[in-house]
Parts: C-alpha cells; structure tokens; sequence
C-alpha cells in the first residue's frame, strides 16, 4: 500500500534566520526615524512660535517688572520692582477712563459688527442674482489697508470739510466735531471700527450657513414656518459654535486695535476715546522720557483679559460638546 506524502506549507524565515539578534531592532529603529521625521516638519513652526510669540511675551512681561530708562533699557541693567509698574498702572487716573473705553469700543463694535454681518449673511445666503459681485464687494472694507481706512474716515468726520457734515448741513442740522469733540470722538473711532470688521462677521457667518442642509428648512416650510421662525429655531441654534468662534477672534482683534484710533483721533481730544492699547503707546513711546515698564503692563492687563475670554471660550465649548 501507497502512502501519500502530504506536503506541509513551507514557513516563512524566522527573524532570527533574517537578522539574528539584529531584526528586533528594526521596528524600534523605524519608529525613531518616523519621530525624528515629526519632529523636523513641527521645528519650523516651533521656532516660529518661540520666536515671535514667546520671547515677545517674555520681553514684555521683564520689562514690566523691571524699572526701564533709555539708559537701562541700552545697557540691560535695569533693577527689579516687580509689581511697582503694575501698581503704578491701576493708580494712575487715565486707568480708569482707558480700561472703560476699551470695554465700550470692544463690546459696541463686536455687537455691531456681529448683528450687521449675520444679517448680511442670511440675506446672501439666497443666491439671487449679482450676490456673488455683491458679496465681493463687501469685503473691500476688509481687503482695504488699514492706514487707508482709517485716513478715509478721518476725511469724511473732518469738521469742516468733511463729507458727513457736508450732508448734516444738507439737511438743516448744524455741523459736529466728529473728532474734535470729546463727546463723539469714541462714538467716529467705534464706527469707523465697525465698517471694517463687518465683512470678517459676513465671510464667517455666511460660510457656517452654508453648512445648514437646506432640508431643515423645507421642512419648516412645509410645517408652516416663517422666515423669522426658521431663523430663530433653525438657523441661529446650528449657527452657534461659528457665532462663538467669530465672537471671540473679533474680541481679540479689537481689543489691541490701535492704529484706526491713532490715526483718527491719537485718543483724544484729551483722554476722550483713549483705550488700553493707545495708552500703552503713549507711555512707552509717545513722550520724551518713556515709561517703558508701565506700558508693558497695560499690555500685559490686555493679555491677561484676552486670555481670560479665550478660556471662557473653551469651557463654554465643552460644555456644549458634552
């Protein structure tokens, strides 16, 4: 009798018949080289990081605690007061004036800015005709330079040539002295700063829209909605988490918004539309004797609120994502 010779399946070479001792290394080996090749596309961003953000705050924080002249500040021996430049800061009368301009140009503009461009986003959101050569030019305000801007809306405030009082005489009314004025010197900087943050809240806000399924509302439609309960119940709720992220990066920038208020008012007259970041300016470089220390502390009260808010930011969107 025949018996069959059954082939068995032939294995694969052991690591040790590969490499030896040498082949377990190969795993670790890759898994270095894929860290180190991380690490080479990460260093870049890190350098810049390092840079310009970290060594600035740095810079910043060392010299509010340090009492800074011209002298010191050349040499690098300036001593150490450690909160002094602080305290200084929160005595000084022009804090408190400052510190309350800052909040009203800060919360009227983004409220404005937001209510405007949300507005202007549903209206665009349409897509009827010429929205798009609309919608373009919206963003001019946005595309604009900034020193252009603001030199336009100092033209167009200016109390005797300008063309806002041009068209108050039209109508009969008596001209205002738009920046001369210290009642409407912080009411021209906070409309001026409107414009331009405008188109910012519509590019935002209109691409959140556009994340809406349009089957959400033909529904409402059919359930009998109107426009205004479609808003309210549809489009507002789902615009939330693009509202708060627009909030929050308009918070930001218009808190450190100094060169519109510089170019149109200086902050005057007087202390009429000076804010935190204006007078930050002026004590470090607007006289002959800076206070270099002092004005990194009104900046470093800017990071500090601005932080602040960026926290509450975080926390509100855990909160809504759990």
């Amino acid at each position: 009798m025949t018996i069959a010779r059954v082939d068995r399946p032939r294995r694969a070479p052991t690591a040790a018949g590969r490499g030896g001792a040498d082949a377990p290394s190969l795993p670790r080996r890759y898994r270095r080289r894929s860290r180190l090749t991380a690490l080479a596309f990460v260093t870049p961003l890190l350098a810049y990081l390092a840079a310009f953000y970290l060594y600035p705050l740095y810079r910043n924080l060392d010299l509010s605690l340090r009492d800074y002249t011209v002298r010191s500040f050349v040499a690098g021996d300036a001593p150490f007061t450690g909160w002094d430049n602080v305290q200084k800061v929160l005595d000084d009368p022009t804090f408190g004036p400052a510190m309350r301009h800052t909040m009203v140009f800060t919360f009227v503009s983004i409220a404005f800015q937001y209510a405007i461009g949300l507005a202007l986003a549903v209206f665009f959101n349409r897509h009827f005709r010429l929205s798009t050569v609309l919608r373009a030019l919206f963003l001019i305000p946005w595309l604009l330079p900034l020193i252009v801007s603001a030199s336009t809306w100092s033209w167009m405030f200016n109390s005797e040539s300008g063309v806002v009082n041009y068209f108050l005489h039209f109508f009969g009314a008596d001209p205002v002295g738009w920046l001369t004025s210290p009642d409407w010197a912080l009411t021209s900087v906070i409309v001026a700063n409107i414009w331009i943050g405008i188109p910012f809240n519509l590019v935002i806000l209109y691409s959140g829209l556009q994340n809406i399924p349009a089957e959400l509302y033909e529904a409402a439609a059919l359930d009998g909605a109107g426009a205004w309960q479609q808003f309210r119940r549809i489009t507002f709720p789902l615009l939330r988490p693009v509202s708060a992220i627009t909030l929050l990066l308009g918070l930001v920038y218009t808190l450190k918004v100094f060169d519109l208020i510089w170019i149109m008012t200086k902050g005057g007259p007087g202390d009429a539309s000076s804010t935190l970041a204006t007078w930050s300016y002026q004590l470090g470089f607007g006289t002959l004797l800076p206070k270099f220390g002092p004005g990194a502390a009104v900046g470093n009260i800017l990071i500090l609120i601005a932080l602040v808010f960026g926290l509450a930011y975080i926390r509100v969107q855990r909160r809504q994502e759990t």
